[in-house]
């Protein structure tokens, strides 16, 4: 689903799927799902991965070649619903135009914008790649 640099990562701190699995609390299986682009890893995980490791978002998900790390800050639903109620406003669209580039219901969106639901991983790659956003920038305003 997700070309990532995931493993890379994991491989450069000379950890085991298995280490790695033990920081988020989830099994070595679940790990490589992730790496091999068959899950997505959520995003509170990956922002922990990010500022505990040093790495980039936007470098783990294969948005920027380099890692330009950025600490973000923790993740509160509520903002990040206001941060993509005005990157849409900016981008003179709708919320079923976001919807529809995001392949997800005109519903769900609304509710990461009302901060009912904290934005999956995919939505949020798909938003900022479509759009050239720096995820690392978008999370960290």
């Amino acid at each position: 689903m997700l070309n990532n640099n995931l493993k890379y990562a994991r491989e450069e701190l000379e950890m085991t799927q298995t280490e790695l699995g033990y920081v988020f609390g989830v099994q070595k299986a679940t790990v490589s799902n992730w790496e091999n682009g068959y899950d997505i890893i959520p995003l509170t995980k990956l922002v922990k991965f990010c500022n505990l490791y040093h790495f980039s978002i936007d470098f783990i998900l294969n948005l920027n070649r380099k890692n330009n790390f950025k600490k973000i800050p923790k993740l509160d639903k509520k903002e990040i619903g206001r941060k993509l109620k005005a990157l849409r406003k900016d981008l003179k669209m709708t919320q079923q135009q976001i919807a529809d580039e995001c392949n997800i219901s005109r519903a769900t969106y609304c509710h990461y914008e009302i901060g009912m639901n904290l934005i999956i991983t995919l939505t949020l790659y798909t938003i900022c790649k479509n759009h050239n956003i720096s995820i690392d920038e978008f999370l960290s305003k």
